[in-house]
């Protein structure tokens, strides 16, 4: 099965990262081709540049994030096949954090390996690809998780012709507690620094006081930070974790206004896309989380 590496989120706005946001949102599993124009206008939406926008749909176009028509002179692109399906496995792992229903069996997977300097960039790409999984560093060249990932570390590790590596499941053993390869007061304060960040915004809902413009850029943005939970806090188990671990609370509000903006937010990019293609603009739909966890 072919994938396709998305665009990595950066400092800032990324037009590459937008476009892949805005097209895994609201137009998830279609298989129509959207104007060029009309790509180009929602980003804009955001403060990106025209000329920024249509380089950033060439590049994922390059990439195989996007497949491109065309019609006359006019150049449509639309979600490559591999794209979606890597869109929709990323977006369940996101959404999915703060939903689990507490079945630990107090085992940790740990994953060991060793490799020399000189393959530092495969060394990264492991250390990558272990942090997505769910692992943390306990020390160097020993990650830990508290979930079952044997399988998917494994083919891995096959993949990339690592035979310097080992991938166990261990019970806690005497020494240094495992949970402390995570950070807990950092994740802690991330959770909470969310809570109080969303606070006007959940406020001004409530009042009904967000356009459909703003909705866009919000509900957009929410996401934007929510999916950097899951590389902090792989859903550790709570028993593990402090009293009053923020997690749930956090999840709540991230549910809560992910969905109630997403009605205001579709109807934004239907706007913008029947201005370019009236046809089209019916066909836009946002997803719940709900949707995106079943």
């Amino acid at each position: 099965m072919t994938t396709v590496q998305l665009p990595r989120r950066q400092a800032g706005t990324s037009p590459q990262h937008l476009l892949v946001t805005l097209l895994g949102d609201y137009w998830n599993g279609r298989r129509e081709h959207l104007p060029s124009a009309a790509l180009v206008a929602l980003v804009e939406e955001f403060d990106v540049g025209e000329v920024s926008a249509r380089a950033a749909l060439r590049r994922l176009a390059r990439r195989g994030v996007l497949e491109s028509s065309k019609v006359g002179r006019n150049t449509y692109y639309g979600l490559s096949a591999s794209a979606t399906r890597t869109i929709v496995q990323s977006s369940k792992r996101i959404v999915h954090l703060g939903t689990r229903e507490e079945s630990w069996d107090g085992v940790w997977t740990v994953a060991t390996f060793s490799l020399p300097e000189e393959q530092r960039d495969l060394r990264h790409l492991l250390r990558s690809r272990l942090r997505w999984l769910g692992f943390a560093p306990l020390f160097d060249g020993v990650w830990v998780s508290p979930r079952a990932a044997t399988a998917e570390v494994r083919e891995f590790l096959d993949e990339l012709a690592i035979s310097s590596a080992a991938v166990m499941r261990a019970e806690e053993a005497v020494g240094t507690p495992l949970i402390s390869a995570w950070d807990l007061d950092e994740i802690r304060h991330a959770y909470e620094t969310f809570l109080a960040d969303t606070l006007p915004l959940r406020e001004r809902l409530d009042g009904g006081d967000v356009g459909s413009a703003e909705a866009l850029i919000a509900r957009t943005r929410l996401m934007d930070v929510w999916r950097t939970f899951p590389a902090l806090d792989p859903d550790l188990p709570e028993r593990v974790l402090p009293a009053d671990w923020p997690r749930r609370r956090a999840r709540a509000v991230f549910g809560e206004l992910y969905d109630a903006l997403g009605p205001l937010a579709e109807a934004r990019v239907r706007q913008v896309l029947a201005r370019f293609d009236a046809s089209l603009a019916p066909l836009v739909r946002h997803h719940t989380t709900t949707e995106l966890t079943i």
